[in-house]
Order: structure tokens, then C-alpha cells, then sequence
């Protein structure tokens, strides 16, 4: 299979650009350096989802999905899923939806499941509250 070439580049975050192919394909791209390539990570999208809801609980899907580098629609997915598995609530307010972390949801993996959700978000949301800037609510 052919590479196609990239026509245009438009970044949505300084390190997660929007890669648009000659087909007119648009997909995600992140530089990777030879000094720490990204294979893997610790956190899931799951989590980095969670963890952008209980820093600013009025977050749209749309800029979660930016954050984390995902599409919109599997944000909504992760959205529904937590929310299915009691780690989330929402109610509406106007137009736009206000998240509740319920943060003693225990984590699902045997090896964790007594841990409450909160015990992990507090150490996340702490550390990157002072670091970065939240998105409009």
C-alpha cells in the first residue's frame, strides 16, 4: 500500500495536528521523537476522559476528544460507558450537559477494585489543575 502524501496540516493542539491525505482523509497524527517514542501509555482513554470531566465538569465532548487526541463520537462512547458503569452522571444544563464524577466508584480490575475512582482522580487533577488551562464551561 502506497503513503499517500499530507496536504495539509491543521493542528487542533500544539502537539496533536489533524493530518488531511490527498483523499481528503483527515486523520490524527503525534510527532514522535527518537528520545521518547509513543507506543503505549498507562492511562487509557477511559481514564484521560475521567480525568478531563473532574477538572472542569462543563467540558464539551468536542474538546475532551482535542485533549486526548480521539474523535468526538469515541468520546461520547467512553462518555456513555462510564456513565453505564456509575463512574458518571450528567444533567443538562441549557444546551450543553455538567458531568459528575462519582468519585466512590471503586476501579473495575481485581487488583485495584479497592480503590475508590476519587483516590486516583484527586493525584490526576491536582498535578495538571496548575499546568494547564480549562477549556470554556
Amino acid at each position: 500500500m502506497a503513503e499517500e502524501k499530507v496536504r495539509v496540516c491543521v493542528s487542533t493542539t500544539p502537539d496533536t495536528p489533524i493530518m488531511q491525505t490527498q483523499s481528503g482523509l483527515a486523520r490524527r497524527s503525534r510527532e514522535v521523537t527518537n528520545e521518547h517514542p509513543r507506543t503505549w501509555t498507562f492511562l487509557t482513554n477511559h481514564a484521560r476522559v475521567l480525568i478531563s470531566i473532574a477538572e472542569s465538569p462543563g467540558i464539551r465532548l468536542r474538546d475532551i476528544a482535542d485533549r486526548i487526541g480521539i474523535t468526538e463520537r469515541a468520546a461520547q462512547r467512553i462518555v456513555a460507558e462510564l456513565e453505564s458503569a456509575g463512574y458518571l452522571s450528567h444533567q443538562k444544563e441549557g444546551r450543553r450537559n455538567r458531568y459528575r464524577v462519582q468519585p466512590g466508584a471503586y476501579l473495575r480490575h481485581p487488583l485495584e477494585n479497592d480503590i475508590e475512582i476519587g483516590q486516583l482522580l484527586d493525584f490526576f487533577v491536582s498535578r495538571t489543575s496548575a499546568n494547564r488551562p480549562s477549556p470554556p464551561s
